[in-house]
């Protein structure tokens, strides 16, 4: 890895969103070649881009991708109160206000543009996907949060109590859950480094943001089946963070001709950071391959795609001024 760092090389900066909130951004690019298209980052809940994620985007950098990352509002080094999600929806605006323009750059204008989701970063992914169907090229969703299992699905009435509480004291620190760097991180001593991060959250999840992901998992959960955009699914066989078969049942139900699902027998929720070396290799081997092949098809965006993007441009603005 060391020596791969010598290929590539590393920016930072903070930008304002439209909330007046300074959001950390950091990017990996390919130090002497053209990359071969643009890839956003879309980390979990609780982490952030540039130290967890830093394994991810230097693979795909060194692969010869350039690598965006963002880290949310009340994540990682940006502004906001520490892991508190007060809208889903303003969350997923933020990525996409920094990733389309990125996008709109002259260099980049021609180049394709693929999200990389992992837990809550899948659904992220989603929700961009939803907002912008034509726009992005490609997703590779790690371990996604897509929908509550049947089993952990909390009865109406809890919803609704949880609803009530969240508007009196939204960011109390109450839901009950286990620590969820010891059920998704294998390795020992990867679980240490994820606790010694002071950029990431150890605490209970905040009111709000519990309801926050609640509300969004139904709403992804809905609309499965609108999913139209290729992908690829990797998932750990042995996840209880975050359940395989809703991964399947995504594969199934999306309307995407180009849809992959990779389950890894034995391997757990981060499966891109937290297993053993040659797991974490064989999973960025299929990830990357299934970029190279999808990157390589064309070597610009086609017409017809930048025509589609227009009339998605011409039917957002329309929204806007209804």
């Amino acid at each position: 890895m060391d020596q791969a760092m010598d290929s590539i090389r590393y920016q930072e900066e903070f930008i304002l969103n439209s909330r007046g909130l300074n959001l950390f951004t950091c990017k990996w690019l390919p130090k002497d070649q053209e990359p071969k298209a643009l890839i956003f980052i879309c980390h979990g809940y609780a982490v952030e881009c540039s130290i967890t994620m830093k394994g991810t985007m230097t693979r795909l950098a060194t692969a010869g991708y350039a690598v965006h990352g963002i880290d949310y509002e009340g994540h990682g080094k940006s502004s906001g109160l520490q892991a508190y999600i007060p809208s889903f929806d303003a969350l997923v605006d933020d990525c996409l206000d920094h990733f389309t323009s990125i996008c709109e750059r002259v260099e980049n204008k021609k180049k394709q543009r693929f999200l990389l989701g992992e837990s809550m970063g899948g659904a992220v992914a989603l929700l961009l996907h939803q907002k912008r169907p034509t726009f992005w090229d490609g997703a590779i969703l790690v371990a996604p949060m897509c929908k509550i299992a049947e089993e952990m699905r909390p009865h109406p009435i809890v919803i609704n109590i949880l609803k009530k509480l969240c508007k009196i004291i939204p960011t109390w620190k109450i839901i009950p859950t286990k620590d969820i760097v010891d059920i998704a991180i294998k390795m020992p001593e990867k679980r240490q480094e994820a606790l010694a991060n002071r950029y990431c959250y150890h605490g209970k999840p905040r009111l709000k943001t519990g309801n926050e992901l609640l509300m969004v998992s139904l709403e992804i959960e809905k609309n499965l089946s609108k999913v139209s955009l290729p992908f690829l699914i990797v998932h750990g066989g042995d996840d209880i963070v975050t359940d395989p078969s809703v991964s399947q049942s995504l594969y199934e139900l999306a309307s995407s001709t180009d849809k992959m699902f990779k389950l890894y027998p034995g391997m757990w929720h981060a499966l891109t950071s937290g297993e053993p070396e040659e797991n974490i290799d064989l999973v960025f081997s299929d990830i990357v391959s299934w970029l190279d092949n999808r990157a390589t098809m064309i070597d610009s965006r086609s017409e017809s795609e930048r025509k589609a993007e227009h009339d998605d441009d011409k039917f957002l603005l329309a929204s806007s001024h209804d």
